[in-house]
């Protein structure tokens, strides 16, 4: 299903947006060494429910995990990118963390996720992964004009990431939002340009780069869900839902609170 949102949805898309932008914000904030990834999973809890809003995740269950996922974020530490479930872990100084969080407010949805080191002083690699999703992702984001194709944001994602060296998985990537969390069309890290779904005003997005070290092959782990790197090297993860204007895209997860 590929859903058209009129204004008044996308009006209340934003609130949605800014939401889990400032949810993030906040945990990347409170985040130490030492954190639990549980205690994140509470603080996420926390806010959702103070604000109103419904988890997105909890009661989740797609045919690609060992649902349902049970928890309110997805927490992943270092060579875990996707889908990573909360569990009793404490992070060190230095870590890599990644937190992806989608909740439905006003009965839209909003998704989006933040990669960023433990502690702030960062090694190279971890700081150049984050770096290049960061850029994938802008740059995805500046080729969502009406008129395009999804492929469009697929080949200016992956040109960013081909070009900077790093191996691309197209299993996962961005997806249609709105009423629901995962929708039609389906937006893998690197296309042809030209290809895939018209862009039309209306249209919610959620664009999300991500890459690991040195392979593009993950494993799963015992938990059903939580994706990682083959071979245990770091990874980075960086998202946006984004609304189609009738020019440049509206980013809705921003964080107001900076």
């Amino acid at each position: 299903m590929i859903e058209i949102l009129s204004p008044a949805e996308v009006a209340r898309g934003r609130k949605t947006g800014a939401l889990v932008g400032d949810i993030l914000h906040a945990l990347e904030g409170r985040v130490a060494a030492g954190t639990n990834l549980l205690e994140i999973d509470r603080w996420a809890k926390a806010m959702i429910e103070e604000a109103g809003a419904r988890s997105c995740y909890v009661d989740y269950a797609p045919s690609f995990g060992n649902g349902p996922f049970g928890h309110y974020i997805c927490t992943g530490v270092n060579d875990a990118v996707l889908h990573a479930k909360p569990r009793d872990h404490r992070l060190a100084a230095g870590d890599l963390l990644t937190l992806d969080l989608a909740v439905l407010l006003d009965g839209v949805a909003a998704d989006a996720a933040i990669s960023f080191v433990v502690g702030g002083d960062g090694d190279a690699e971890s700081l150049a992964l984050i770096e290049i999703t960061e850029r994938a992702l802008a740059a995805g984001i500046a080729a969502a004009v009406p008129g395009g194709r999804t492929g469009d944001i697929s080949h200016a994602i992956g040109t960013v990431l081909s070009d900077a060296g790093y191996a691309i998985n197209t299993d996962f990537g961005g997806h249609g939002i709105g009423t629901t969390m995962h929708q039609d069309p389906h937006i893998p890290n690197d296309g042809r340009p030209g290809r895939g779904v018209p862009l039309r005003t209306g249209m919610l997005l959620a664009i999300e780069p991500w890459v690991r070290a040195d392979t593009d092959v993950l494993v799963t782990d015992a938990d059903g869900w939580t994706l990682r790197s083959a071979t245990g090297s770091r990874t980075a993860h960086s998202e946006h839902t984004i609304a189609i204007t009738d020019g440049a895209a509206e980013i809705l997860t921003l964080p107001t609170r900076r």
